[in-house]
């Protein structure tokens, strides 16, 4: 199991979340969902390590660890490529910097840029791709990556919506095939009631993170399906008191 607890940051010397708690079983996928600007990438940067915490611990599998640094595998919202690199390259990085860059990690490179509709785009330099390309690069690379937890901020944000409709249903299955622990940002609604087992609300420093739904049942789920649209109106809900909150 993953666990934060009483989790405080701090952004310019004022309080950016106090207190918060999370609890997500090992290879769950959990989605944080919040309104914009209240602080849920810089959590994602202190799980990894990138920003101090004033307070709080991490557990994984019941041990305590400083950060999620040689755990996780994090995405950021930019794609961070290397430009003189091509696509290939770049997400054989994870494995060439760790040593494992052999023909069986290119292949695995090669099958992953080919599940993200990136075929025939194998040498093209990032500069030569659009920018959702890009993104499913990046994508790729993180899940090569081999570390046990899968931290995603808003990694299909940049995309049409044919696209990440695909790619919702990718990252699905291949958190299934390779057993990873996801923890996800959305602004997506429909996005988080489609893939999460645990929803998570964050609130900001006041309402800190509220573990708000606990899904089950077959995924990635139907828009349409009677549970969908029950807890559609709860998530709104919790989202539309956050908002009310922090006004």
């Amino acid at each position: 199991m993953l666990e934060v607890l009483d989790f405080s940051l701090e952004r310019g010397g004022s309080p950016l979340l106090e207190g918060a708690s999370l609890h997500l079983q090992r290879g769950g996928f959990g989605i944080l969902v919040g309104r914009s600007g209240c602080g849920k990438t810089s959590f994602f940067k202190a799980l990894a390590g990138l920003l101090p915490r004033r307070a709080g611990q991490i557990r994984w599998r019941g041990k305590s660890v400083e950060n999620l640094a040689g755990l996780a595998a994090s995405m950021q919202q930019k794609d961070l490529l290397l430009p003189w690199a091509t696509l290939e390259e770049n997400v054989l990085l994870p494995a060439l910097v760790s040593g494992r860059g052999g023909p069986g990690e290119r292949n695995r490179a090669r099958d992953l840029l080919k599940r993200f509709g990136l075929e025939g785009f194998e040498k093209f330099l990032p500069n030569q791709v659009s920018g959702g390309m890009r993104q499913r690069c990046a994508l790729a690379r993180t899940v090569l990556s081999g570390r046990e937890i899968l931290l995603l901020d808003e990694p299909l944000s940049a995309l049409d919506a044919l696209t990440r409709s695909h790619l919702q249903r990718e990252i699905f299955r291949l958190q299934q095939e390779f057993g990873r622990t996801i923890l996800m940002v959305t602004h997506d609604v429909e996005e988080a009631l489609l893939l999460a087992d645990r929803i998570f609300v964050f609130h900001g420093v006041q309402g800190g993170i509220e573990e708000l739904l606990n899904l089950s049942g077959t995924k990635p789920r139907e828009t349409d399906a009677p549970a969908v649209v029950k807890n559609r109106k709860v998530l709104l809900e919790a989202l539309e008191r956050g908002h009310s909150h922090a006004a």
